[in-house]
């Protein structure tokens, strides 16, 4: 039977997205099928609207700490709904971008309904049967929502509907200290919540470094927020307005922490269910579906990506999945395969960025590394920002090649851009110290870490010969 379409894709979020328009511009016939908005994730409920508050939070709390930068201080007097109503803003601004009659302008069949495979070569969808040579399923995750005895029955929020908050937040109990509730946490702070942060890990922020997490706590706790940490959240009871969380610490006890208001931020669950994988012949395996490295399922011809492949959940990398599925899809360049430099970023404040390995994954793993680090403190343009708090770290291989970074302060999302380069390009410390960097800007704490791998090798037996070698008379 002759295929109706080149390529159909299920799932109308950031890597479904690219692979519809992707596909359709190089001149293939695409079908898109969505059951609910195009956008995704990280339009409605995720990127956009987090950073669209994470931005009015950190102008409050500037305003209320003007004194650093030699200004009066001003009570911004926040307001929940007006803040929200920014949020939404923002998002309709962005979504004709992602828009169905965009996409059917660029020659997607866009289908807005549930589907489910009824073959390993037909979807069912809107009353129709789509036939295609290959199928991209983009599907995302949702919040994942912990079996809590009587949370079923207290109003809770989750990133799908903390958006949706109009009223005032007088405190808030955010449970998870990952980096979705730790961007909330502090926002709600910074806009007036009183905010506790529960988690049964250690501290926050546990997938990162222990030195590079302490930056944020140490900043979140000069802001007030307050942590049980090492506890499990045991039940839930109250109503709206009054809800009461009660958690066992490591030591046996008991203890309640009451709000007015709950955030689950407990990690993420993949979208497979409903889509008959059963009768497409896609092997799963609890409840992720089996990928292969180039991110192709069971069914060679069915392909995953973004966060229904099972690995890190961001939007650049889903957009990088994209990528390598058009290249498969339309090139047959079978032997594409996703980068495994992966930078990411928690937007606290200060920012956590990284990418490649961490210190604490090179001591696990047993590879041999060094580590070096440089603070904001000594960056000139940090100074005169009055951002001085966190460093960068780097992580290389006894040679100097580059194996991973991260850096915690201001604006690292943005300057963790430089390591990744020189981590794809199989680069050396030495190669991002040699770069020139302009004066003043952050960005110099690059080189600057990059320095101290060149200065160890700076030892005192070096030095004696340099100065034999080239008649150096200076201070022994």
């Amino acid at each position: 039977m002759n295929p109706e379409f080149d390529v159909v894709v299920i799932g109308g979020g950031s890597a479904g997205l690219v692979v519809a328009a992707g596909g359709s511009t190089l001149g293939a016939k695409v079908a898109l099928v969505e059951r609910a908005r195009l956008g995704g994730d990280c339009l409605w409920y995720g990127c956009v609207p987090s950073k669209t508050l994470i931005k009015s939070a950190r102008v409050a709390y500037e305003m209320r700490n003007a004194t650093r930068w030699a200004l009066s201080p001003a009570d911004p007097q926040p307001q929940i709904a007006r803040v929200m109503e920014r949020v939404r803003d923002v998002i309709m601004q962005i979504q004709p971008n992602d828009s169905p009659e965009r996409f059917r302008g660029l020659g997607v069949d866009v289908i807005e309904a549930q589907g489910r495979f009824v073959s390993p070569h037909a979807f069912e969808a809107g009353g129709r049967t789509l036939t295609a040579k290959t199928f991209v399923i983009a599907t995302g995750s949702r919040p994942a929502v912990p079996d809590v005895p009587g949370l079923s029955s207290v109003p809770y929020l989750t990133n799908e509907t903390v958006f949706d908050l109009r009223e005032a937040v007088p405190s808030l109990i955010v449970v998870g200290s990952g980096p979705i509730g730790s961007e909330l946490a502090q926002a709600f702070r910074r806009l007036g919540s009183e905010v506790t942060v529960l988690d049964i890990a250690p501290r926050l922020l546990p997938r990162e470094d222990p030195d590079v997490a302490q930056v944020v706590h140490a900043q979140f706790v000069a802001e007030g927020i307050g942590f049980r940490f090492d506890a499990t959240l045991e039940r839930v009871e109250g109503r709206s307005g009054d809800i009461a969380c009660t958690v066992r610490h490591r030591d046996g006890r008991e203890e309640t922490v009451r709000a007015t208001h709950l955030l689950l931020a407990t990690g993420r669950k993949l979208n497979v269910e409903q889509l008959g994988l059963d009768a497409a012949g896609v092997a799963v395996q609890d409840g992720r579906i089996r990928v292969d490295d180039r991110l192709r399922t069971s069914q060679p011809h069915i392909y995953v990506a973004g966060d229904v492949a099972g690995g890190p959940q961001f939007t650049h990398l889903a957009e990088h999945h994209a990528g390598i599925v058009l290249r498969h899809a339309i090139f047959r360049l079978r032997w594409a395969r996703p980068s495994t430099v992966l930078p990411w970023c928690t937007y606290t404040d200060p920012e956590v960025a990284r990418v490649g390995l961490s210190e604490a994954e090179a001591v696990q793993r047993s590879i041999a590394h060094r580590v070096y680090r440089f603070p904001f403190e000594e960056i000139d343009r940090a100074r005169a920002e009055g951002e001085v708090e966190g460093f960068a770290k780097l992580v290389t291989d006894p040679k100097g090649k580059i194996l991973g970074a991260a850096i915690v302060g201001a604006h690292a999302g943005e300057l963790i851009a430089e390591i990744t380069l020189a981590m794809s390009q199989g680069l050396s410390a030495k190669h991002v110290s040699a770069a020139i960097h302009t004066y003043p800007t952050l960005a110099s704490i690059s080189r600057r870490v990059a320095d101290q791998r060149l200065k160890e090798g700076l030892t005192p037996a070096a030095r004696t010969w340099i100065k034999r070698i080239f008649r150096l008379r200076g201070a022994a």
